[in-house]
């Protein structure tokens, strides 16, 4: 290293990555930054450069040598960083020392100074805290202290359903995963196979497995949300149970709030929901064999809104994998690894990392859109658009009513699937790139600028530093307002409240309108004037009747 480069180096000062010392008398205190920075991501340590930024140098001897090097001793595990000697011209025998360290590699142990771990926050060197040495030492020893393979305290061998047990063996014995002797084999030597035994005590991977006893600790929370956010729901349900229990009850959910149907094929009858079920299986085995069982007081969730549908998991996506590329080819990295063999010989899961191609294909195979994945507050989060939900068209690109005749505006007041989820996308980052739009959403350049300027959105700032803005668009009126010479204008746009009106009279034919009130927050001569207007009658006795759509009278004179 050249002054130069170092003038260059130290111009920023103390930072995350470099930190400044004015000679080796801080020795100890700098061995404490170079522990933070292998810990973290690295950095440089210099000896010669004052808190004013003055390169004063020092004289170093072969003493000083010495001091580094038994200082240096003090990390473990070992470590040989590169370190320069830069000369100073204008003093005799001064040199500023310069030591370069390389960044922790996810799996390594952390790193000690005589036996304590420090870290790297920002410019400023911290002893690290108990729960994440805790956390490195279980990523770097897996087999010894990963969640799966400790000991379940208080459960034994009595507390697992040998039938199911008995059952999913013959599902591998028939698909070849198992051999046939293991039908024969008692349960305990079958829980060897598997490594769901510590001696003679169950790990938790066989009580999250196959346990009968009732426990919090596996659990999945279901809701059936009315719109396209969290404010109403239809139906919420929380279930617990082993895996084969909570796969149950989550397709269970899926089959109760979304529609069937069915064609004929050739002599067969195929039917389908909404969404793929096999997709929608497979992304919840995912879930339940993928999660961080680490992280409690969570569980896996499923939200069926209007528009999409969200299986969320707590715990990111392994470091090798992000929400982009996962979607491309790439090798198996299970967190659960016990778990995912045992489902793997059972044929519930494949291994090879195939799951999210099999989910893409199964949605490609019947015209449902493609999923997407995100990672949200240490959640784990895949996405399925809807097309259709309970037989009606999702809106993509055009309003679910279809522009009226005689409105030329009448698509700029529904706001489209699509549309929902740039904006679900933008709040999720405000800087997000048009680019990354499109990929998410599989639309081109045009059309994301389309939706973009429909529903509001600005981009201000530079190009690589800007962010999202909105401005104000108006919902439930024509953006341009009734057309000259027409005094009926309004009346051949269809709002959003209206159709919001339709959608749940279609849901409960026998709502009330004040129940409508609530719902839309909208006062009792205004839900009239709109059932009134959509064509909306009640028949019958007041508390058994429903309504009836009836053609509305056309206003034209």
């Amino acid at each position: 290293m050249t002054l130069e480069e170092l003038k260059k180096l130290i111009s920023k000062d103390e930072t995350k990555n470099i930190e400044l010392k004015k000679s080796t008398g801080e020795l100890r205190e700098g061995m404490h930054t170079a522990c933070a920075f292998l810990n973290s991501d690295g950095g440089v340590l210099v000896f010669g450069v004052t808190p004013s930024l003055s390169i004063v140098g020092q004289i170093v001897s072969e003493s000083t040598r010495r001091d580094i090097a038994q200082a240096l001793a003090g990390i473990e595990p070992a470590v040989t960083p590169v370190i320069e000697y830069v000369d100073i011209p204008d003093k005799d025998n001064h040199q500023v020392i310069v030591l370069r360290f390389n960044p922790w590699v996810y799996g390594n142990d952390p790193y000690t100074f005589h036996g304590r771990p420090y870290y790297r926050l920002e410019s400023v060197t911290k002893a690290m805290p108990r729960d994440m040495f805790d956390a490195r030492i279980r990523i770097n020893m897996p087999h010894k202290y990963s969640w799966e393979m400790r000991v379940a305290e208080g459960y034994s061998i009595k507390d697992l359903d040998v039938s199911t047990i008995r059952g999913v063996v013959r599902l591998g014995v028939e698909e070849k995963r198992i051999p046939v002797g293991s039908l024969n084999e008692s349960i305990k030597v079958i829980l060897k196979k598997w490594n769901l035994l510590d001696g003679d005590n169950l790990r938790n991977a066989a009580v999250f497995l196959f346990s009968k006893r009732f426990s919090y600790d596996y659990e999945i929370r279901m809701a059936r949300f009315r719109g396209t956010d969290k404010n109403y729901f239809i139906d919420n349900q929380q279930a617990h149970g082993n895996f084969f229990e909570l796969l149950d009850a989550g397709m269970s959910f899926f089959f109760k709030h979304l529609s069937l149907s069915g064609e004929i094929k050739g002599f067969k009858r195929e039917e389908h929901l909404d969404v793929p079920a096999t997709a929608l299986r497979e992304a919840l085995i995912n879930a339940l064999c993928h999660r961080d069982y680490d992280i409690h007081q969570c569980s896996i969730g499923i939200a069926i809104y209007d528009d999409r549908i969200e299986i969320e998991s707590p715990g990111l996506l392994p470091r090798e994998l992000t929400p982009k590329t996962i979607k491309r080819s790439h090798k198996s990295y299970p967190r659960n690894e016990i778990v995912a063999t045992v489902l793997y010989q059972i044929t519930y899961l494949e291994k090879w990392g195939s799951g999210i191609k099999r989910i893409m294909d199964a949605c490609k195979a019947e015209g449902s859109p493609q999923p997407f994945w995100s990672e949200e507050g240490g959640y784990t989060v895949v996405t399925f658009p809807l097309a259709r939900l309970n037989g009606r068209n999702v809106t993509q690109n055009e309003p679910q009513n279809g522009p009226q005749s005689g409105s030329q505006n009448g698509s700029q007041n529904t706001i489209s699937q699509r549309e929902v989820l740039i904006e679900k996308l933008i709040n999720e980052n405000a800087s997000i790139s048009v680019s990354s739009l499109m990929e998410h959403l599989n639309a081109g350049r045009n059309t994301i600028k389309r939706d973009l300027k429909k529903i509001g959105y600005v981009w201000e700032g530079a190009s690589k530093n800007g962010h999202w803005k909105r401005l104000n668009v108006t919902q439930n009126e024509p953006q341009n307002g009734p057309q000259s010479g027409s005094q009926n204008g309004s009346q051949n746009t269809i709002s959003q409240r209206e159709v919001l009106i339709e959608k749940l009279i279609n849901e409960n034919a026998s709502i009330s309108v004040s129940s409508l009130m609530e719902h839309l927050n909208a006062g009792r001569n205004t839900i009239k004037r709109d059932l009134k207007k959509i064509g909306y009658v009640w028949e019958g006795a007041s508390k058994n009747g429903h309504w009836v759509k009836k053609e509305p009278k056309s206003t034209d004179s």
